[in-house]
């Protein structure tokens, strides 16, 4: 007898020892966890993030080394008709005394009237660390709240950077403690439908959190290597639970169904170890794979997400090798108890004369046309998912802006007082030079004629009645102004005076200075640069995936055409998605069914990420299948009962698996950003695409009319 799969060993190993197994990887989950916490999180700076234009300027301004405090703002307007000019001087004047008093407070400004006399704006500078002036900005909201009440015929209200980002963190972080709550219960939930049994529905969850519990500890100690950003734990959270979930699954529904056939405990883990242990070591590789072409995107953010992804993987797959066969052993059939009646019914796994799998009656009707018309039914779908996919021809790829956050807390709407009244307020570009300290003077006069050419321009803001800002550092090498334009940060107008600032007036104000360096940067140009970075970056990332997957796929199925075929099934789902996203977010039509405001665009960092996650994820159910139909034609079955046996034996923890992910996706569909939204139902309408359609129709289809070919090579 030939040596076992190193699947068959470690699955055998943990169900002969499973007390030892089930110790070990608790202690491995522990010393993660709290050996991350004890090394603390290194998060990216802003120079860690820098792109493009944008990034160079973000870099020159922190060179400045600029006394930069944290400001916010008491505007005062009218509740209805003319502004009483007295009666808001008096409320500006209160408002700066109570504020005075304020510990946290560093100074108060005098108040600024409004050019059109609507609104008068008190600014306040805050004490300590910028960065944490949300986190103590109540005590100055507090003090407002008084003014406000002593004058109620007059809207009295805080706004500005610190009042906004703490109502921010207050929406945010309760749409994510909902989405947090909702996923453990929505995942349980189905997982109890698909298995008819709680302990069973259970042991997928628990296998999930410890993974991710593990990964969140890892991916601490990595930040230390490369730095971690704010939206990394919430995709380890994403990715741990959707693969955690899906490889469990596919152990678990395996096992079950060798019990059925009447197979001992320790023989049904073997078998499920060699079947999908070995599918799970193939689909968690391929989704490592996928998520290592972020790295390529020289991109901290993408880089801190990909490490996170591979970290969580690589410990689901761990986990479901050794501590998952442990479970299975020590449970035996009580894994099957207690049984929820009818679901158990419904879901208990049943073999036909055979020994084989039967499926329910629904898929073999879905297969029906892919078996007798294969050429047909491929070209029909494939033609309809590709016209789903030509919207995306037309993407636009944007940052969301200020005009992007949900409108529901007062500061935003303050905000949009703020910006009516004061125009300047709003979006600024940001001209960040840096010279010798002796031509400061000649600097700050090309700046001063600069502002005065983009002030007479419609695409940027008035002259403010006091002058241009310009910002000079200690060292008199850095010099900083700010250029306002009067429209959203999105609105094409803002680019086009994004590209006149670059392309024509600051170059014609600055060149001649002599060993000068400048840059444009600002929300606009963020938003612009990161957008070409991604379109750039985008083949680069996607001819990695498609090339290492290919070599992965041909290597595990000993077969070019069925490393073809699934790279080109992939590319098909994922064009799909991005098409529905288009269709979706780039028009107005959904707004007020799912609930968001449409931004014209796709949010910029999105279609990259989308790509790597999608690709990896559709290998789960694209493995899982291919090698069932492996199996059948292995067996001596004709292709196109090989074909039927591995679609119909694979249907129900597929499906099982993708009404998982599509639930725990469509939560995030839930929450108030536009970006998360996108990523929901992007994410969402995918895998619902890829293991319906997909998998159901073209994959059959496809397979049907190749016959042996399949196998070539």
């Amino acid at each position: 007898m030939g040596r076992r799969p190193v699947t068959v060993r470690l699955a055998r190993w943990s169900a002969e020892h499973p007390w030892r197994a089930i110790a070990l990887w608790a202690v491995f989950v522990a010393v993660c966890f709290v050996g991350g916490n004890a090394a603390g999180l290194n998060e990216a700076t802003s120079g860690d993030q820098a792109i493009g234009e944008a990034g160079r300027a973000s870099l020159i301004v922190d060179a400045g080394d600029f006394d930069d405090p944290a400001v916010d703002n008491v505007l005062i307007t009218s509740r209805g008709g003319a502004l009483d000019q007295a009666a808001a001087k008096s409320a500006a004047d209160d408002a700066a005394a109570r504020l005075r008093t304020v510990a946290g407070v560093a100074g108060v400004g005098q108040p600024v009237t409004a050019r059109d006399g609507s609104a008068l704006l008190l600014p306040i500078t805050m004490s300590g660390d910028p960065e944490t002036a949300s986190d103590r900005v109540q005590p100055l909201r507090d003090a407002t709240a008084t003014v406000q009440d002593a004058y109620p015929g007059l809207r009295v209200e805080q706004v500005g950077g610190p009042s906004i980002g703490q109502a921010l963190d207050d929406t945010l972080g309760k749409d994510f403690k909902r989405a947090e709550l909702l996923s453990l219960p929505v995942t349980l939930a189905i997982l109890i439908i698909a298995f008819g049994a709680l302990i069973a529905a259970s042991v997928p969850v628990l296998l999930a959190l410890s993974s991710v519990a593990a990964a969140m500890g890892l991916s601490t100690l990595a930040s230390h290597l490369v730095p971690a950003t704010d939206t990394t734990a919430p995709v380890i959270l994403l990715i741990g639970m959707a693969v955690g979930v899906d490889y469990s699954l596919f152990y678990i529904r395996r096992e079950r169904e060798e019990r059925a056939k009447g197979r001992s405990g320790l023989d049904a883990v073997e078998i499920a170890a060699e079947t999908s242990g070995h599918a799970v070591v193939v689909s968690g590789f391929a989704v490592i794979i996928s998520m290592a072409g972020l790295l390529l995107a020289g991109d901290v953010v993408f880089s801190s997400l990909a490490i996170g992804s591979i970290l969580v993987v690589a410990v689901a797959v761990t986990g479901s090798l050794t501590v998952l066969p442990a479970l299975l052993a020590r449970l035996g059939r009580w894994v099957d108890r207690p049984r929820v009646p009818l679901l158990w019914r419904l879901t208990a796994p049943r073999t036909g004369r055979h020994g084989e799998p039967r499926a329910p009656r629904l898929w073999p009707a879905v297969l029906r046309p892919a078996l007798r018309a294969p050429v047909a039914t491929l070209v029909i779908s494939v033609g309809l998912l590709l016209a789903l996919a030509a919207p995306a021809l037309g993407m636009k790829l944007k940052f969301p802006g200020m005009e992007d956050l949900p409108r529901t807390t007062p500061a935003m709407q303050a905000y949009d007082r703020l910006t009516a009244a004061f125009p300047s307020a709003g979006t600024n570009h940001v001209v960040a030079v840096r010279a010798p300290a002796d031509q400061v003077d000649r600097v700050r006069a090309a700046l001063t004629g600069l502002s005065t050419r983009a002030a007479g321009d419609p695409l940027f803001a008035p002259a403010e009645a006091d002058g241009p800002k310009i910002e000079v550092s200690a060292d008199r090498r850095v010099s900083v102004l700010d250029v306002p334009t009067p429209y959203a940060s999105r609105d094409d107008r803002s680019v086009q005076s994004l590209e006149r600032l670059r392309g024509d007036l600051v170059p014609a104000e600055l060149r001649g200075i002599p060993g000068i360096e400048y840059a444009v940067g600002g929300s606009v140009a963020d938003s612009e640069d990161y957008a070409q970075h991604v379109r750039d970056k985008l083949p680069l990332v996607m001819g990695f995936v498609l090339v290492l997957t290919f070599l992965v796929m041909a290597f595990t199925f000993r077969s070019v055409v069925i490393a073809a075929s699934s790279i080109a099934l992939n590319l098909l789902s994922a064009g799909a998605a991005y098409g529905l996203l288009v269709l979706i977010f780039q028009g107005e039509w959904a707004q007020g069914l799912l609930g968001f405001t449409s931004m014209g665009a796709i949010v910029s960092w999105l279609p990259l990420f989308l790509f790597v996650v999608l690709f990896g994820l559709s290998m789960d159910y694209h493995v899982f299948v291919v090698s069932r139909i492996r199996e059948g034609v292995r067996s001596g079955l004709p292709n196109r009962d090989a074909v039927s046996y591995g679609i119909t034996s694979s249907a129900g923890v597929v499906t099982s698996a993708a009404i998982v992910m599509v639930g725990v996706f469509s939560i995030f569909a839930t929450l108030s950003t536009i970006d998360m939204k996108q990523l929901g139902i992007g994410l969402a309408a995918a895998i619902l695409l890829d293991a319906t359609i997909i998998r159901g129709v073209v994959l059959p289809a496809l397979m049907t009319m190749l016959g042996d070919a399949n196998w070539w090579a």
